[in-house]
Order: structure tokens, then sequence, then C-alpha cells
């Protein structure tokens, strides 16, 4: 009798508990996973550069801290003293700091950079730009600043303004190129002494002009972008050299280019200033060289090494040098099957290399002594990201990071510690203090649920058999009052395309926020990384290679295949959306396999491959010319008269990633057709649909799912 009433009092709690929980609004659902539900932090928590301190920002104050595990945090600096050192025009907060050093540092407030020392409590302003100044790259070693004004490159340097390029028109000299693919996100490259400048160029004269037009002027006005669509001619990309001291520039000079069609990536220095390495890949991405130039004449050297891949290659990490040491570095490449760092010196020989049957994500850096090296690996589940520790002399490997999840990790410049931040599906933040054989020294903080007072459901996280035997990771969220006696309908939310993975071990398992919204409202959201998606090697990824969407449908469909054997799903009532390769997606099982949706939500969709751009269209596709068939079986608007069930397409008006036109050929096949679809721009917007109009777009979508399911 005891036991039956103390087991009746736990089940009152719990339900109380419950009931005190409050369902998410969809404002919230939209906009609050990373304001107010997000984890507890510790402010630009980072280690003081040539040292083991490190610092955290509270209260408006920089506090630092040894390792150690009775070290407390001292206070350094508050913002007063540091408005004080600065002079002029009040900071509000503190800003965010980048150490020079352990006693220096610098930012940046209204577009001029201050260097800090907090040994003599002074501040200096060492370089003040205009606000129309784009692409920045500070060299705080000789404390210049490179900058564009428009498609030219400028430099700042002992406080004058030069002008490195005059341009024409379809000239741009200092910005990113090859519409950041194959690892490029930035233009300029500075060596170590700040003695030279190295920049990408590109010359789009030949590239297709395309326009964009705003419907916010009276009468509408044409932007015009270049768009190099796949199989027509492409920006013809070179890398310049600025010399500081004499104020001229070179060009590096690739040998044996019998095409000016060809990439220049994953650009680095050596460490003694002379050597600009560069990746050079040929347009069809199957054939690569890294090469040596001579950072005074332009000349090639020579070609360190190659690589060759019958279906692509996709480089995307430059030579990484140890501090101070020109002899060797490491490169990442996938040539035997996994991502894996292969150490080279610098005339060409292969040293060593990891063996792991994993991806290697990242390269964090090295230790003081340079006899240790420090990467982040999925390790063997791939939706954990974990942090090893690699000897240089025998590749033997330690795990620093030892519980399951995924984890963000800096290394202290001795390499003896590690700020070890991660998150799991049961764990929404915790921040560690460790060493460099994985024993935690001391936690800093242990977050807790922030979504306590919310009810956001239950996620599962599993895998499914692919056809070929392959793990298919799956995620599946359910309502909190999840009932197995009842039947739901489904949502599928899909992407399955390359550099992409949607399940993933941290917390809420990388779902976005109004998927638990929606199981709120009595729904089951699955998602499947399917082939062709990202950290899982180079076999599992390329089965993709000419048929965009063949192979990425079957293992949809073993998701949905393994759904209805469910006794709890409603497999009259499933749905499934998608934005960009996931609206491709989405289009492609709604009309391709038609039936096994009943209603499909496709944003921004891919709906031709001849009407995407060249650096990733023709890697995963070849040309039109080269793979006519696979263009034709992937071109949704020679399926669209198979459509069964509701689909709404979306497109943001101003996309200029997948363009308008995708969907307007894919609207006119319809009407060709007499097929009903539905359809809604939103004006302004590009490949996404950002701010507080995303609640608009996120509300349209759910109603349209409940409305025609």
């Amino acid at each position: 009798m005891k036991l039956s009433l103390y087991a009746s009092l736990i089940l009152l709690l719990m339900v109380s508990s419950v009931q005190a929980q409050q369902k998410l609004t969809i404002e919230e659902a939209v906009l609050g996973q990373f304001r107010q539900f997000a984890p507890e932090s510790i402010e630009q928590l980072q280690w003081l550069k040539d040292s083991d301190t490190y610092m955290q920002v509270k209260e408006n104050a920089v506090f630092v801290s040894a390792p150690a595990a009775k070290s407390k945090f001292t206070k350094l600096f508050g913002l007063d003293e540091l408005n004080a050192w600065k002079g002029g025009k009040q900071l509000k907060a503190i800003p965010s700091l980048t150490w020079l050093n352990a006693e220096s540092f610098y930012f940046e407030f209204e577009n001029t950079i201050y260097e800090v020392s907090t040994k003599r409590k002074q501040a200096t302003a060492v370089c003040t730009l205009a606000e129309s100044v784009e692409n920045k790259d500070y060299q705080s070693a000789s404390k210049q600043m490179a900058y564009t004004v428009d498609n030219n490159l400028w430099v700042q340097s002992a406080g004058k303004a030069i002008q490195i390029t005059d341009n024409r028109k379809d000239l741009v000299s200092g910005q990113s190129i090859s519409r950041n693919e194959y690892g490029i996100s930035k233009g300029t490259f500075w060596n170590n002494d700040g003695s030279k400048l190295a920049f990408y160029q590109k010359d789009e004269s030949n590239v297709s002009n395309y326009p964009l037009t705003n419907y916010n002027n009276i009468p509408a006005t044409v932007n015009e972008i270049k768009y190099p669509f796949a199989g027509m001619p492409s920006e013809q990309v070179s890398v310049g050299v600025y010399d500081i001291a004499s104020g001229k520039t070179v060009l590096l000079k690739p040998k044996n280019s019998e095409t000016d069609q060809f990439y220049m990536t994953n650009l680095s220095w050596s460490p003694n200033n002379k050597t600009v390495y560069v990746a050079w890949l040929n347009r069809k991405t199957t054939d690569l060289r890294l090469v040596a130039f001579d950072a005074a004449t332009g000349e090639e050297l020579k070609t360190l090494f190659t690589e060759h891949d019958e279906k692509w290659l996709e480089p995307e990490h430059p030579a990484i040098f140890p501090p101070a040491k020109n002899d060797r570095f490491i490169w990442l490449s996938r040539r035997d099957g996994f991502t894996n760092a292969y150490i080279y010196d610098t005339n060409g020989n292969l040293l060593a290399n990891t063996n792991f049957k994993f991806d290697i994500t990242e390269v964090l850096g090295f230790d003081k002594k340079n006899e240790n090296f420090f990467v982040m690996a999925t390790g063997e589940n791939p939706t954990n990201n974990l942090c090893y520790k690699i000897a240089l002399k025998n590749m033997s490997s330690t795990l620093l990071a030892t519980t399951s999840g995924v984890h963000n990790v800096q290394v202290s410049t001795s390499g003896n510690f590690i700020i070890d931040k991660f998150s799991n599906l049961t764990t929404p933040s915790k921040i560690d203090i460790a060493d460099n054989k994985g024993k935690t020294i001391k936690n800093l903080l242990t977050s807790k649920n922030p979504y306590s007072e919310k009810l956001i459901g239950q996620t599962e996280l599993f895998s499914i058999k692919a056809n070929n035997g392959a793990d298919l990771w799956c995620r599946l969220i359910k309502p909190t009052d999840f009932d197995a006696s009842k039947k739901y309908p489904v949502l599928v939310y899909v992407y399955n395309g390359p550099h992409v993975q949607l399940v993933t071990n941290n917390f809420l398992g990388g779902s976005s926020l109004w998927m638990n919204y929606l199981a709120e409202q009595g729904y089951l959201v699955f998602t499947l990384d399917g082939h062709g998606s990202a950290h899982r090697g180079k076999d599992f990824e390329q089965i993709i290679h000419r048929q965009l969407g063949t192979q990425e449908m079957e293992d949809q469909l073993l998701g949905v295949e393994w759904l209805k054997k469910q006794t709890y799903v409603d497999s009259d009532r499933m749905a499934v959306h998608g934005w960009s390769y996931g609206g491709f997606m989405t289009t492609s099982l709604m009309l391709r396999k038609p039936g096994t949706f009943k209603v499909g939500v496709a944003g921004g969709p891919v709906i031709d491959w001849a009407l995407y751009e060249v650096m990733y269209g023709e890697r995963y596709m070849d040309t039109p010319e080269e793979n006519p068939e696979g263009y034709k079986t992937s071109n949704l608007t020679n399926h669209t008269k198979n459509l069964k069930g509701d689909l709404l397409m979306i497109h943001g008006a101003d996309d200029d990633v997948v363009v308008m036109q995708h969907n307007m050929r894919f609207l006119k096949s319809t009407v060709d057709n007499a097929v009903q679809v539905d359809f809604f721009a939103y004006p302004g917007h590009a490949h996404n649909v950002r701010g507080k109009d995303r609640v608009h777009l996120i509300t349209k979508i759910i109603d349209y799912i409940k409305e025609k399911l």
C-alpha cells in the first residue's frame, strides 16, 4: 500500500511538472533558438596568445585565470579602465578582443583598430578607415590594413592609403573568388611580417550577366550580377603579390595551364615569407597540383605533389606549417577514402600520414615544441565531432574529448591544455579545461536546460541500413505527450546534399527549433542524412556523381519505409519539406516518386542543374554537354506531369544563388502540363528568408502542411 501511494505521488509530480511547462509560440520557435533559449556560455572565453592563461568577459570586465584546478579568475581590467586608456568616444561594452601576446591585444571600434597594452595601460589608434570600405584584413605585426573599395584593392600602411589596383569594370581584386567554393572565403592573404600581400583576382568579362529585379523602386530597377552557368564561360582567376617596400605587384605564373579555365585555391605562405603555396585545380576538378611560387617574381618553383580523382576533387584546406618551421607542412586530403592528414616536406616528399577510417574536419594547430598537432574529427560515429592529439613522430593519436557529442576546442599555445566546449543530445552546453592527455582539470560551466519551462518534444538519434550496408543516420522528434497507441502525421525534413550534415549529436540533435514546435502540434518530424551528405568519407559522398537526386531519393525512401513500419505513424498523412538542395529533393520526391508524400513544400529549389553555377554544379554533374542524360533525368520540368498531392514552391525574389529562373521555368512547365501547384515569393530576400520575416515563412510552411494533410 505504501509503495503504491509513493508511486502515485511520483506520477502526480511528473504530471504537474509537464503541466507547468508551456508550448513554444511560433515567434519563440523561429527567433528564439539562438537568443533567449541559447544555452549558457562564457563570453569571449579564449587563450591569451603565447600563454597558458585564458580569459573571459563578465559584467563588462576582463578576467584571467591559469588552468590549474584551484586557480580562480582575477580581474585584469574593466570597461571604465579600457575607456580611460582609449579616450575619445566611449565604448558601451567590452569589444571583441584579439590577443597579440599575453600582455597586448587589439580591437575594432567604429572602423578604427586600437592596440592595447595591459602592462602600459595604454590604447593606441593604429588604423582608421572610411565606413564604405569592405573586406578588411588587418595585419597586426606591421599594423597595416588591406581592404577593397568597389572592385579595387587598397592598403593602409603607415597612415597612408595606397591603391593597389586600378581595374576595369569586370576585373575584381581582393575579394573572394569561385563563389566561395573550394575553401575560399576571403580574397587577401598577408605574409607573416606584413612585407607582402597576396590577393585573388578574377576577370569576369566572359561571364554572363544575370538580372535581379528590385521591386521597391518605381519603376522597378535591375541589378546585374555575374552568374557563370554550368557549361558556359567562367571567371578567369589569378593571384597577385604586392610588395609593400617596392610598391610593385607580380602575378603568379602557373605552368602547364592549357586553358584559362581553372581554379587557384587554398593559398598559404611559407613561414619565411618567401614562398606562396597554391592548389591549382582544373575546371573539371579531377586533377590537382600543389604548387610553390616565388613570391618575389611570381615564377612557379615546383609542383610538390599531384592528386587525381575520376569523379571530383574539392580541396578545402591550405597547407598548414608549424610555427617558425619552414621545412614541412600538413595537407588534408581524401585521396585514401577519408579526410586524413599528410605530412610533407617542402621538396614534396611524403613523410607520414594518419590513417583514420573517418574524416578529419579541422586542424587546430601545433604545440610549442612542434611535436604534436591537434585536429577535430568525427571519430567512428559521424554524428560526433571530437578532438585528437597526433604525434608528428609516429602519427599516434590520443583522443582528448572523450565524451560523445559535438566538441568545440581551443588549444593553448604550449599545447599543454585545451578549452573544451561541447554539447550532446542530453547536454545543452558544458565547458571544461583539460590537459593534453584528455584529463579534465576543472569544469568552468555546465549549462542548465534553457527549455526547462517549455515543451519541446523528445528527440531520438539512430541509424538504418542503406541497400549497400552503409549506416544512414536519422533524427526523429516526437511530441512530449507521445502515445504509441495513436497514429501521427509526419513531416520529413530533407537536405541530403554535399557539405551538409543535419543529424548531429548536439543539443536538439541538430534540429531547428520550429521542428520541435511542430512536434508539439501533434506531428512526428523525421530527418535522414543519405548518401552525398557530409562527413562520411569519399565513397559515401561520391555515389551521387552525375546523377544528383537519384541515390538520395532511394535513401529517403528507406526512411519512409522505416516510418511506415512504425505502428504510431499515419502513413496516409506524410509531408516533405526542404530548402535549396532540400528544395530540389522535395520537388524530386513529389514528382519522381509520386504518391509517396501527400504534401510537399520546396524552398529555393534547384529545378534544372543547367541553370546552376559552374563551381558547384560541374563538380557533381560535369557539364551539360558531357552528361546530357544526367541533366535530363534531374531536370524536374521533365517530371511535372507526374505530380500527385499538393506542392507549394517558395523562392526569395532576390535569390543570387538559386536564381528565380528555376521556379519560373518550373511554373511554366506546370501550366503547359495543366498541373496545379502553389507558389509564394519573398520580395527583398535572397537565397533564404532571414530576420523577422522568417516567422512569416515558417508559419506559411506549417499552415500549408496542416491544411493539406
